[in-house]
């Protein structure tokens, strides 16, 4: 484990160098952006909505008394999404989504010896390949976040009002209430830190694979795997961090 730390940080200090060529790694930076970000826009959307309308609905069900008010489902549908779901549920998915596509990229450049042949031109291949994703991730992910926040909220509305569960006015004004600005900040510093997360150790895995196709496969499951159990781990810290 120890020599896994030690290849990482010194595969991060030749990642966080200074572009052999700015036009290239804008254009590497534009690619990543979509490949990263848009394309990952049609999942976060689908579980975003359903997210929300399941929480929507577990709140309505579960409040059974009458001395709690119907607009706490809209406020504890906010609270989870904001505060957990979004940032940390769409960040797992993403970690399998986006991760495994890392990991595999890189990893089969480095099989197919494609990585061995920048080195020959000169170029440093970590910065070339693994900057622009974390750059990327960093930067994207937070947008994605914020359009899985709303859709998750439009979710919950459109379950309490097509199950009847809660009216309308009860949850937009569940939605409006108590809010704190400090939880989207909260939101997004997860969504950025998981981001570089996922994009670092889905780059490193691939970026050290020795072997063919079945390594290649390999590395990405261990990606995926490594960057879920730190992005559980990192939510507690910053949660204690940021909220206590």
């Amino acid at each position: 484990m120890l020599k896994q730390f030690g290849i990482y940080f010194i595969l991060m200090s030749n990642v966080f160098r200074r572009p052999d060529k700015w036009s290239a790694f804008r254009k590497q930076l534009m690619t990543e952006f979509y490949s990263l970000g848009v394309e990952s826009l049609g999942i976060v959307a689908i579980i975003s909505v359903f997210m929300g309308a399941v929480l929507a609905i577990q709140t309505a069900f579960n409040i059974d008394t009458p001395l709690v008010p119907m607009t706490m489902v809209g406020f504890t549908t906010r609270q989870g999404i904001v505060l957990e779901f979004s940032p940390t549920i769409i960040s797992l998915i993403l970690a399998g989504k986006v991760g495994s596509r890392i990991a595999s990229e890189i990893g089969t450049m480095r099989s197919t010896e494609q990585i061995d042949a920048l080195e020959i031109m000169g170029v440093n291949p970590a910065n070339f390949l693994i900057l622009p994703k974390i750059i990327a991730s960093m930067l994207i992910n937070p947008f994605l976040i914020t359009i899985s926040i709303f859709l998750g909220l439009f979710g919950g509305w459109l379950a309490c009002i097509t199950t009847g569960l809660v009216a309308s006015e009860d949850y937009i004004s569940g939605l409006r209430s108590w809010f704190n600005p400090f939880s989207i900040t909260y939101a997004m510093i997860k969504t950025v830190v998981f981001a570089y997360i996922i994009s670092s150790v889905s780059g490193f895995f691939g970026y050290t694979v020795k072997g063919g196709a079945l390594d290649v496969g390999s590395a990405s499951t261990k990606a995926v795997v490594q960057s879920s159990i730190l992005i559980i781990i990192f939510n507690l810290i910053l949660t204690q961090l940021l909220l206590t």
